[in-house]
């Protein structure tokens, strides 16, 4: 869940994907989303049924209740990044307002998962050294203490590059802006709206022009008429 979910974050974040259209790159990420909610899922059913198979009670530790809401909450964000984001259907301002929240959720699950490993690997290490003990300090306390350690500095670098401005994607030269099917494309209306008062100042220049011309007419008769 760390490496796969890591990656589905940083999958915009990285300058040689930016040539790649965005509509490939939502598949990718939503892609990746499902293959880690996958994995997720079978590492909880495998831990409850070892658990269940050893006589180990279940859900009462701080890391299984952690675990569990960041499943929980992971495929909430996965489902609703699916129905606004992937599929044509939510409107453009839906997914302008959600856009913020998407990101935010998804930059804390990335945080909550990190700290559950950490919790995880710690319990595994307080009831797995028995002798010598975990405060003994053996070489498995020493490597497990290493990894942990390692999978700070990973999480802390994912979302470094997450929150980086210059590690944005660039927005694409003449995009399309997605809309709902059978809705009218964005723009239309104001697009419109600028042709017909074009159109209109142009007849109104027109008419303008012709008064002027009319006007200027009866003037030069006029100064005939006081000259004769």
């Amino acid at each position: 869940l760390v490496s796969v979910l890591s990656s589905a974050i940083i999958v915009y974040r990285l300058p040689w994907t930016w040539k790649c259209s965005k509509f490939l790159m939502k598949f990718i990420h939503a892609g990746l989303n499902t293959i880690a909610m996958i994995l997720a899922i079978v590492s909880m059913v495998a831990v409850f049924e070892n658990r269940n198979a050893m006589n180990i009670p279940n859900m009462y530790s701080l890391h299984s209740w952690i675990g569990l809401a960041a499943v929980i909450f992971y495929s909430l964000q996965l489902f609703l990044g699916f129905a606004v984001f992937l599929l044509p259907f939510a409107p453009v301002p839906l997914r302008a307002a959600l856009m913020p929240i998407h990101v935010y959720s998804g930059l804390t699950i990335f945080a909550t998962v990190i700290a559950t490993a950490l919790m995880g690997i710690t319990e595994k290490l307080v009831f797995s050294l028995q002798n010598p003990s975990y405060s003994a300090s053996p070489p498995e306390a020493t490597f497990v203490n290493c990894l942990g350690l390692l999978l700070v500095i990973f999480g802390a670098l994912i979302l470094w590059m997450a929150s980086r401005p210059h590690w944005k994607r660039p927005p694409e030269k003449n995009a399309k802006v997605q809309r709902p099917i059978g809705g009218t494309p964005e723009g239309t209306e104001a697009e419109s709206t600028i042709t017909d008062g074009s159109n209109a100042d142009k007849s109104d220049l027109r008419i303008s022009s012709e008064a002027a011309r009319k006007q200027n007419l009866k003037l030069d008769e006029a100064g005939q008429r006081s000259t004769m």
